[in-house]
């Protein structure tokens, strides 16, 4: 009797365990029962468990929990055509969340990569067919905004299959290939190469014209200034000549005798000096007179 009701109670045990499933925070659920989505009686809708407690038939009702908060879908860049054939790459992303628990569940399985995959190919689908109408001059212009708002409608009525809602797409970045890239960055290259090459050429006749004009002003100047020097010395010269002639005038034996005066002195500075000169030569005149004229 005993044992039974042991056995009874682990049964009793087991059978509450598996009747209590918990919802947390920010997740829904659905039952699926003998393969079904479970739904109300009453509005025939599908039964979405909020976050708690709930209760379900253990061994018969299987739960799917499903996350109910806005997903971001970020996936590799992806290349595009524009109306005049030309490629770009272009990185988007995917603002979600599931809005029908039961066709999510049906179409995906319940599987949240499966479902991004389909849901990236929608978007893709609907941002290649803006892209498609629309120049890269307009793309990169003010039409950004408008070609995310109408990616994001054709997505949207694509996406109702899937049970999901898509709250927003944008694009993070359009670049060109890097095929074309390259090539377009060595022609810019190229060019500001060319225009450098132009301002060097401009700015060494510049500076030659620049150094002929400084050359001669430069050149004018120093023959002004010899000139001048000329003009001065000679001026200088008559004037000294001027004031020797007018000493001499005045008394010509005292000028002689000073400038052999002179003479004396700068003959005879060093000592290491030698003239051979007769003793009777005029040099010697004044040193000869010992009457002191």
């Amino acid at each position: 009797m005993k044992n039974i009701l042991i056995a009874a109670f682990v049964l009793l045990v087991l059978l509450a365990s598996g009747s209590l499933f918990a919802v947390k925070e920010g997740e829904r659920a659905i039952v699926i029962q003998f393969g079904k989505v479970q739904r109300d009686d009453a509005t025939g809708e599908t039964k979405v468990f909020e976050p708690g407690l709930h209760f379900k038939l253990p061994f018969i009702d299987s739960v799917r929990v499903l996350d109910a908060r806005i997903q971001t879908l970020d996936g590799s860049p992806d290349r595009f055509v524009t109306s005049e054939k030309k490629d770009l790459i272009v990185d988007s992303y995917v603002k979600w969340r599931i809005e029908d628990f039961a066709r999510y569940y049906l179409s995906t399985g319940g599987n949240k990569l499966q479902a991004e995959a389909l849901l990236k190919q929608k978007v893709n689908n609907g941002l290649r067919s803006e892209f498609g109408t629309r120049t890269i001059a307009q793309i990169v212009s003010g039409e950004r905004s408008a070609l995310m708002n109408q990616a994001m409608e054709q997505a949207s009525t694509s996406s109702d299959e899937l049970g999901i809602e898509i709250v927003d797409v944008r694009v993070k970045q359009i670049n060109l290939p890097t095929e074309v890239s390259n090539s377009i960055f060595q022609r810019m290259r190229a060019e500001r190469a060319a225009v450098a090459r132009e301002h060097r050429s401009e700015g060494q006749e510049q500076a030659e014209v620049i150094k002929a004009n400084i050359d001669a002003k430069v050149t004018v100047m120093l023959a002004d200034a010899e000139r001048n020097a000329r003009q001065l010395r000679g001026e200088g010269d008559a004037i000294a000549a001027q004031i020797y002639a007018d000493a001499y005038s005045k008394n010509a034996d005292f000028y002689s005798f000073l400038r052999s005066m002179d003479a004396y002195k700068k003959s005879f500075n060093s000592k290491q000096d030698v003239m051979v000169i007769a003793p009777d030569s005029d040099f010697f005149k004044y040193m000869n007179q010992s009457k002191g004229n």
